[in-house]
């Protein structure tokens, strides 16, 4: 048995704040950790604001607060104006790290990583994980102490890294959905039979999406299709009902979602490496609308779904209510298209992603 599965329990600390596309890889790695390691001990940080406070707690993982320190997606001047920000930030980290007898640092980005990769140098062994091709700031400058480096996609320009996929929940890879369809509309009270749509646009949800999706409402009714609307927890989605139709079921955040991808038949979203990952990995086809800003990695990110036949891509300024109509539409209710770009799908990602990025992080603990 390797080194790294015996010896004296480890504590890890994984940093990934924020949003869930930073959170959940964050937390699948902690779980599978914790089937390698269940002895190990194992600490979250974030920051007072973000979703983490929400996502993470349920899960059993405490929780560590340190002051959040926004960062440009590249170095400018913007940054001159921190250094305080950041020294009271790295302090606080720092402080936790030695409280809690960190072993291994493992980031995923966002505005509680650097911080969390600062306080850590020269002090604890750093693991860095990469979700997109085009790595944040935060990403950049830590791994250039990393201990290791690891990726989700091909090609992210971050020296020495190894590819590993994006991890995920086991309740995703291990999903079988035909099984679970029956409860899955059920749980959300979806029609048993019609054909389903999924809709959500992120954590946060997104009023492109919202809007282009819910002004299509009557068309989806009329062409038999039922709709799960996460429309965002912040947002308000008011759809009008049509009796005798298939339910348009709108909800602010979707807390199952192995349950709300069992349900559908298609799903529409962003694609950022997060989502990508998941619907890849359930074998669902896409209509995917990445996010119209920063560098262009949603575009990125859903390439290869698309290049495989798994996927469509429609870009933000181009979704409307007449393009949910002629293009969604019109996939959703062919199942036999259906049936072919979910087998198009398979193969797609990384499945032990989880896992192998647990045992990166436990050998690290080691040295």
């Amino acid at each position: 048995m390797s080194q790294a599965l015996t010896g004296r329990a480890p504590t890890v600390v994984v940093a990934g704040g924020g949003t869930a596309g930073h959170i959940e890889p964050a937390m699948a790695l902690a779980d599978a950790v914790r089937r390698l390691r269940p002895d190990a001990k194992i600490i979250a940080m974030g920051t007072p604001k973000g979703l983490e406070n929400d996502l993470i707690p349920p899960r059993g993982y405490p929780l560590e607060l340190i002051p959040p320190v926004p960062l440009p997606r590249k170095p400018t001047t913007d940054l001159l104006r921190l250094p305080l920000r950041v020294r009271d930030s790295v302090r606080r980290a720092r402080e936790v790290l030695d409280r809690v007898g960190a072993d291994v640092v493992v980031g995923f980005g966002g505005y509680v990583s650097l911080p969390v990769y600062l306080a850590a140098r020269g002090r604890v062994p750093i693991v860095v994980h990469e979700a997109n091709e085009s790595p944040g700031l935060a990403n950049r400058i830590g791994a250039r102490f990393a201990t290791r480096v690891a990726v989700g996609v091909p090609g992210a320009s971050l020296p020495g890294a190894q590819l590993v996929g994006i991890p995920l929940r086991r309740s995703i890879t291990t999903l079988d959905r035909p099984a679970l369809r029956e409860e899955a509309r059920k749980h959300f009270g979806l029609d048993p039979e019609a054909p389903t749509l999924l809709v959500f646009g992120g954590s946060q949800g997104a009023r492109t999406i919202n809007t282009a999706v819910s002004g299509a409402a009557k068309d989806l009714a009329d062409a038999g299709v039922g709709v799960l609307h996460a429309h965002g927890p912040k947002n308000t989605l008011i759809v009008q009902e049509f009796p005798g139709r298939p339910a348009y079921v709108p909800v602010p955040y979707l807390e199952r979602m192995d349950l709300a991808y069992a349900a559908a038949d298609v799903v529409l979203c962003r694609s950022g490496a997060m989502t990508v990952a998941e619907v890849s990995a359930v074998g669902l086809p896409a209509v995917f609308v990445p996010l119209p800003i920063g560098n262009g990695e949603q575009a990125s990110n859903a390439r290869p779904a698309v290049d495989a036949g798994a996927a469509l891509l429609v870009a933000d300024a181009d979704l409307t209510p007449a393009k949910v109509a002629d293009l969604v539409i019109p996939l959703v209710t062919d199942p036999d298209r259906v049936a072919k770009m979910s087998a198009a799908g398979s193969g797609l990602g990384h499945r032990e992603a989880d896992e192998t990025l647990a045992r990166i992080v436990l050998e690290a603990a080691n040295t």
